[in-house]
């Protein structure tokens, strides 16, 4: 896969607040990856608005942790837990704006932990958000056994992701 080649990522939790597109109060993001990053592209609905016209900071938060996950997940091939983020706000997101988020790593620390990172432009492209995070990887049997997860949707996301791996 070449950086230009954008492929989509199947979402298997239909209710998740971040991709969920059956969540109807949340942010039903979708994603697609190059191999190197993780990509969303999405607009803000008014209902996740904060003071005036700005978006939330909160739901800016949780784009970019969603996308730092889903590149941990989709690039390192690993389960994660998110340990601990830093957010910058760079510039005002209106509701509307249509946004472009990208997720990479950063720095692979270890087996068991990543850094990653997550920008968040607006339709001008200006950077408007920079996120990092120290995630927690983990394999299948390793998440299995923290036991936060049904059994048979790990067992799905593992199938998903070893789709991904087959040429």
């Amino acid at each position: 896969m070449t950086v230009e080649t954008w492929t989509d990522l199947p979402n298997l939790d239909m209710h998740c607040f971040g991709c969920g597109p059956k969540n109807d109060h949340g942010l039903q993001m979708t994603f697609e990856t190059n191999g190197i990053q993780v990509r969303s592209k999405l607009t803000i609905p008014d209902h996740l608005r904060g003071w005036s016209n700005i978006v939330h900071g909160g739901v800016l938060s949780t784009i970019a942790d969603e996308l730092m996950a889903w590149a941990a997940i989709h690039i390192l091939n690993r389960f994660i837990l998110t340990k601990q983020m830093n957010i910058t706000f760079l510039k005002p997101v209106t509701i509307g704006s249509h946004l472009t988020a990208l997720g990479f790593v950063k720095k692979r620390i270890d087996s068991k932990n990543a850094r990653m990172t997550c920008q968040v432009f607006d339709e001008n492209k200006d950077l408007c958000v920079e996120s990092t995070g120290e995630f927690a990887l983990f394999t299948a049997s390793a998440f299995e056994k923290l036991n936060i997860i049904p059994k048979d949707f790990l067992d799905k996301m593992t199938q998903a992701l070893e789709v991904e791996r087959t040429p």
